[in-house]
Order: structure tokens, then C-alpha cells, then sequence
């Protein structure tokens, strides 16, 4: 993984002791709110409804295990002893003072992190795939395309006052496990007909109270020439997008409004221009960065996963385990192991201090000291021989890390919403709670099959709930709390945005509403269908009638 320079190393201490000034000031009196906000968001520190809330950048997810101890101890020390692992592949701290603020920003220094490029209007925390670098049918791993994003982007003069936030990114492969098209660019890594290495280019996909999927603008695009067309992109954006209203000032309105051909155009015009610079990929600089990620020292393996087979008759949740936590490794003999952050009942995302320490000593033992953030809201170990497994599944268990829920019912993506979030106008996390406990039973939820459950407390959508199976909105209405519910949403490479199947529900009324919905895709589906296939077959009719048959 990528390991600081001497600039990086310097530009954020540096940021760090004129955040420690502004800090001082700020708790003096001599900057007022109004005044200190910028400063803040330009270090990753927002004003939640009931305190500060400071967001941690960890870039396209990689974390070592020295990180996550780390991140472990600061939560014990600055926080009230756990983190929120977010969609966007960060971690939030919801509790630290802002006296405070500054030390932790120096000991995140210490182990190569930041808050920057967590807030405001900059490109953010580039992300990628979580299996990036492993996945077995990978094109070629992006996390180095990321890095030079990060590093471009962090202080470039074309992109410290963007209309609004900017999000990109990378994947390697056709399967979209990053929600690339639902970002403001998304990139996939493509050969061409030579053989060469580029991209495919999207612009324009985002969530909140407009959901848009990203518009392919560039079929292939030379790996030398991304950073000239990345910069004709946001400079088209940031020229013409619009300042007067906040809710359209984003890239994705703008396509809407002028549409792809004269945008593509004008990003045409705007990188025919910049081509003439000298900024361009450069193939060493490249290459520099693209060492850090060359593959680790795998050992030979032939282990036989059949010799699990006794383990699996008798333990029972082994083998749920197995079934619901593995993903295919390039490697023969390893396996990528998801690690569910959604026990039953739980707080999606959230990760105690005792678990973190728990996840990075796992990783030291078990996967080359190295650790992913989904933006599921889960942890991925990536390097997991399969002889090893078992023993690992023992050692989670010991943190309650061992949930055999990955990519069913209960691993439910929700945003912190009223519980936290000054802008949400109604509860997530107790939603995400009850239908977690009205579908305890794992095996019930294995015999449901895949099935994504995402919940936003408000319009703004950072609970990804258009791009859902069934998602699940937030509402008030004259003080009340009320549910909106979607079907039909994909976050994966066929991107589409669900439907509203029709009036609202209580909090009290959703879960049963979940339950019917689940109860009636079970009843309707053929053979091993999905619920997306179901739903793709038979459209939201049975579903509404199901629901509302009652009303």
C-alpha cells in the first residue's frame, strides 16, 4: 500500500499546525462560527446536531493494521470508543471536542492519515473497489490511478472552489462493486482492440434529492491522457456549473440541463487545449506509485476447501459463514474474506474500539497486515490463505465480527440520520435495527438470498437509497416521521434507480412493510431467481398489491 513521501508527510503537518492556530482562535472568540466553517470542512470537521463530528479520509479504503489500531486508540481517547465506517470508504468520529481536534489530527499524522478532501467543495476521498488488487478478474488494479487522483486533485488551484462536492471512482473490472456510476466521474479500467490500457469515462451520476446515473461520455480514453481530461471535465463543471442554487450545482444537473452532447463537447474543446501542457500521466511517476501495490509474497497452496467439511457439519455457522463472507481471490489457495460490520441488532458501520484492535491483529496474522473499507459499510481482508479460515472465523467470533450476513437482509447500508446528522429529518439507524432483528434468523435470511437494504434519514441520500433492492427514505410530515419505500434500484454495473411503489408508513409499519415485500418475493420467485430478477420479471404490482391490499 501506499506509504507517504517526503511532501506528503510535510504538507500535512503542516496543514495540521495552521488548523491548531485557527482552533485557538476559533475557541478565543476571534473567529466567529460563520468565519471558522470553511476552515473546518477544509479539515474534515463538521458541526453535527449534538457535536463535532470529525471525518477521517482513508483513500479508495486501504487501511494496515498499524492504521486501525491507531484509529482504534483515537476513538478511545477522543471519542466515546468506537468508529462509523462510512459509504464513501472514510471513518467518521461522531464525539471529539474541538480543543481536541488538532492532537488527534497530529497522532492520525503519525501513522500517514488526514481529515482533508473529507468536506467541502473539493473532490473528495477518491474510492475504488474494496477487492481492488485481488479480484480474479480484474484488468488491472486501480488503487494506483486513485493515488494519482488524490495526489493531483489535493492542491490544485483549478478545484478549491468548486460549486459543490466532487466525487470519482475507479474500478478495474466489469462487476461494479463502487458505485462508479452513481459518482459525479467514474472511471473502468478497459483494454482496447490494440490491447492498450485506458478508460471508460462517466460524468454526471449522483444520489441525494435528484438521483442520476453517471452518462458514458468517453468509450476509451489513453491512461496518459487522464489527468488532462479529468481537469477539462471539472474545468467545464466549474465554469459553467451553476452557484445560484445548491441543489443543482452539480455536475449531473448540468448534464441535465445542457445536455451530453454539448457537454461532451465542451470537454472535447477544453482537453484538445490542455493537451499542449506538460502535465500529462507520467509513465515513471506512474510507475513509481503503481510499486507500492505490486503483489505480496504469496505462498503455494493447494489447499482443498473439502477439508472444511467436517468443520462445517459441525459448526453450523462455519459454514453460513463460508457461504455469505468469501469472495473469489486470484490467487489459488486464498480467499477475500468480508467482514461483516452488522450483527444482529447493531449499528451498520459501526466498529468498537475492542473490534478494531480485534480486525488489525486478525490482519497481521491472517492477511499481510492489510484491511479494506467497503463502502457497504464492512471490512475486507484480502489476503486470507484458505487453509487459515476457520481459525480466523474463531477469531472474529471472539469480537463478534463473524455475522454471516454479508449481501443478505440484515446487511443493511443506513446513514447515521437523526441520531446524529443535523440535516436528516427523520431516524435511520433504529429503522436498520428493527428489520435486523425481525430477520434474526440466519438461516431464514440465506434461504432469502441476496438482497440490499439501504435507508437515508433525508433527502441528501447518504444511505444510498435509490440504488437499492428496497430502499428505504426518511420524511417528516407536520412532525411526524414517515417512510418512503423504493423497489428496483441497482448499485452493481447495470446502475438504476429505484421506484417509489406508493404512500408512506409509519416507523412502526416499515418493518412489517420490509417483512411483506421480502414474504412476497419469496412466494413469486422461480428456481434461485434474486430479488432483483424477481422484480425484474414481474415488475412492483405484486409487491404494491401485497402491501396495500389492506388499505
Amino acid at each position: 500500500m501506499y506509504r507517504y513521501d517526503e511532501f506528503d508527510a510535510t504538507f500535512v503537518r503542516q496543514r495540521v499546525g495552521q488548523f491548531r492556530e485557527q482552533v485557538a482562535r476559533r475557541i478565543a472568540g476571534d473567529l466567529s462560527e460563520d468565519e471558522f466553517k470553511p476552515l473546518r470542512l477544509m479539515n474534515g470537521l463538521y458541526l453535527q446536531l449534538h457535536a463535532y463530528m470529525l471525518r477521517v479520509a482513508i483513500p479508495y479504503g486501504t487501511l494496515s493494521s498499524r492504521q486501525m489500531h491507531k484509529l482504534a486508540d483515537i476513538s478511545v481517547k477522543y471519542d466515546k470508543g468506537y468508529g462509523h465506517f462510512t459509504t464513501r470508504q472514510n471513518i467518521q468520529f461522531n464525539w471529539p471536542e474541538l480543543k481536541d481536534v488538532p492532537d488527534l489530527l497530529d497522532e492520525l499524522a503519525d501513522v500517514e492519515m488526514h481529515a482533508i478532501q473529507t468536506s467541502g467543495n473539493c473532490i473528495r476521498n477518491v474510492t475504488a473497489d474494496h477487492f481492488a488488487g485481488v479480484a480474479v478478474d480484474e484488468v488491472e488494479d486501480p488503487r494506483p490511478i486513485a493515488e494519482l487522483i488524490r495526489q493531483w486533485s489535493s492542491l490544485h488551484p483549478e478545484f478549491t472552489f468548486l460549486p459543490r462536492k466532487f466525487k470519482i471512482a475507479v474500478i478495474g473490472t466489469r462487476e461494479d462493486r463502487a458505485v462508479m456510476k452513481s459518482h459525479d466521474i467514474g472511471l473502468r479500467i478497459v483494454t482496447n482492440d490494440a490491447g492498450e490500457t485506458g478508460f471508460e469515462v462517466h460524468v454526471g451520476g449522483g444520489l441525494g434529492r435528484t438521483p442520476m446515473v453517471a452518462r458514458l461520455i468517453r468509450e476509451f480514453l489513453p491512461r496518459h491522457d487522464l489527468l488532462h481530461y479529468l481537469e477539462a471535465i471539472i474545468r467545464v463543471y466549474n465554469l459553467i456549473g451553476r452557484r445560484d442554487n445548491k441543489y443543482k450545482a452539480r455536475i449531473k444537473i448540468l448534464l441535465h440541463e445542457t445536455g451530453k452532447q454539448k457537454v461532451t463537447e465542451l470537454v472535447e474543446n477544453e482537453f484538445a487545449q490542455l493537451q499542449n501542457h506538460n502535465d500529462a500521466i507520467n509513465p515513471a511517476e506512474y510507475e513509481r506509485i503503481a510499486a507500492y501495490f505490486q503483489d505480496p509474497a504469496y505462498e503455494e497452496t493447494d489447499f482443498d476447501m473439502g477439508a472444511f467439511d467436517g468443520k462445517r457439519q459441525q459448526h453450523p455457522q462455519f459454514d453460513l459463514w463460508l457461504r455469505s463472507s468469501l469472495g473469489k481471490h486470484k490467487k489459488r489457495g486464498y480467499s477475500i474474506v468480508t467482514v461483516s460490520l452488522k450483527p444482529i441488532g447493531g449499528i451498520p458501520g459501526d466498529a468498537s474500539a475492542e473490534q478494531m484492535h480485534g480486525i488489525a491483529k486478525l490482519a497481521e496474522k491472517f492477511s499481510l497486515s492489510q484491511i479494506r473499507v467497503s463502502h457497504e459499510q464492512n471490512l475486507v481482508l484480502p489476503f486470507v490463505k484458505q487453509q487459515d479460515l476457520f481459525d480466523l472465523w474463531l477469531g472474529l467470533k471472539e469480537h463478534n465480527l463473524a455475522t454471516a450476513n454479508v449481501g443478505l437482509v440484515s446487511d443493511i447500508i443506513a446513514c447515521p440520520g437523526m441520531d446524529y446528522c443535523a440535516l436528516a429529518t427523520a431516524r435511520s439507524i433504529p429503522i436498520a435495527q428493527d428489520i435486523s432483528n425481525r430477520f434474526a434468523d440466519l438461516e431464514r435470511q440465506h434461504e432469502v438470498g441476496e438482497l440490499k437494504i439501504k435507508i437515508s434519514g433525508c433527502i441528501n441520500a447518504c444511505g444510498h437509497h435509490h440504488v437499492a433492492n428496497i430502499g428505504i427514505l426518511g420524511l417528516e410530515k407536520k412532525g411526524v416521521e414517515f417512510y418512503q419505500i423504493t423497489m428496483g434500484g441497482d448499485a452493481g454495473e447495470n446502475t438504476s434507480i429505484g421506484t417509489v411503489i406508493g404512500r408512506g408508513f409509519s416507523g412502526s409499519q416499515v418493518i412489517d412493510a420490509v417483512e411483506t415485500i421480502v414474504d412476497t418475493y419469496v412466494g413469486l420467485r422461480q428456481d434461485s431467481e434474486t430479488f432483483a430478477s424477481t422484480y425484474a420479471r414481474l415488475g412492483v404490482t405484486p409487491f404494491k398489491e401485497a402491501l396495500y391490499a389492506t388499505a
